[in-house]
């Protein structure tokens, strides 16, 4: 199984970006205070809610990592409510290696793609597999969650909120970063954002996938940390004053761009018409992106975004998502 499942990065190029970020040590966090490793709760004492914060969903994003060390190192202090830091793919970050950056995304299959009860709950095994269930509980009784992510491109940060207006209400209290997604996940499996509660119009539990830029560049870890930091200010269980220490002055005012179409290569033959790196602008319909095979690509309507265009292309995957501003 695992051998099928590493297929999704046969054809994963040459790394082409310098990497810029230490992968942090981890170590310190395996025992926790929970009974799951590298997952450690902190108690105000105060009402409030339960808020959890998720690094290495997969192994080779690292900026997630040096954010949530950077808070642990700090002291997390929450003024209300729980709060609790997991390092979900340890098992795969265990592994990153610079000298090939991109092979420790997972350890047999992709982390974020299991997040639904007929998966959790079926009979398939895998290392990635017995983490979900061992994390299940965590992300069971959240009410709030953020799961920390980084790009294959040098694009800017995205935060991803789902299609349900609850989760577009708090990428725009968060209001950082400036780009907010509105979209549906993944044909090849259901993504923690959108698990149980999250992804429920009637639950009142929320969650949010921000994507802090190119995987190793320094800037993602920067991104990560201000993230973080307004995600907790916007929920009000960290001081104020702590967090203003992290965050930049005056940052853009949000866009959102909800998506149409994410569109899942369905032969072994993707290839884009032009080096596309992603949050371009295709000024007309119809303007043939690339190829799936012998079946033309092309825009759906004017002035259509570009978002996150794969290089893994691969049948059954992701290749690029299609959508456009809104206000």
């Amino acid at each position: 199984m695992a051998r099928e499942l590493k297929r999704e990065f046969e054809s994963v190029p040459d790394n082409p970006y310098p990497i810029e970020l230490t992968a942090p040590d981890i170590a310190p966090y395996r025992a926790g205070n929970t009974g799951v490793d590298y997952v450690t709760v902190f108690e105000s004492g105060q009402a409030g809610p339960d808020v959890v914060l998720v690094a290495l969903m997969h192994g080779n994003e690292i900026c997630g990592a040096v954010a949530l060390d950077r808070l642990l190192r700090e002291g997390p202090r929450p003024s209300r409510g729980r709060l609790t830091l997991a390092f979900a793919n340890h098992a795969a970050f265990a592994r990153f290696d610079p000298r090939d950056p991109t092979g420790s995304r997972f350890v047999d299959q992709d982390l974020n793609r299991v997040w639904s009860p007929a998966i959790l709950d079926g009979p398939a095994q895998s290392v990635e597999l017995a983490r979900a269930r061992e994390l299940r509980p965590v992300f069971d009784r959240a009410d709030y969650l953020l799961d920390i992510h980084s790009m294959q491109h040098g694009t800017p940060a995205l935060m991803l909120a789902g299609l349900l207006e609850k989760g577009r209400a708090l990428a725009l209290r968060v209001a950082y970063p400036a780009h907010i997604m509105c979209d549906a996940g993944h044909a090849a499996g259901s993504r923690l954002r959108d698990y149980g509660g999250f992804g429920d119009p009637a639950s009142p539990k929320n969650a949010l996938l921000v994507e802090c830029g190119q995987h190793w560049a320094r800037v993602s870890a920067d991104v990560a940390i201000e993230t973080m930091f307004r995600f907790l200010l916007a929920l009000a269980v960290i001081d104020p004053a702590t967090a203003r220490q992290h965050l930049s002055a005056d940052p853009p005012a949000p866009k959102v761009i909800e998506v149409t179409e994410a569109v899942t290569a369905e032969s072994d033959r993707f290839a884009f018409a032009a080096p596309y790196r992603g949050m371009e602008v295709i000024p007309r319909a119809g303007t043939v992106l690339g190829h799936d095979g012998e079946r033309p690509i092309v825009t759906p309507y004017d002035s259509c975004v570009l978002i996150m265009p794969s290089r893994r292309l691969v049948r059954g995957q992701t290749a690029v998502r299609l959508g456009r501003y809104v206000d």
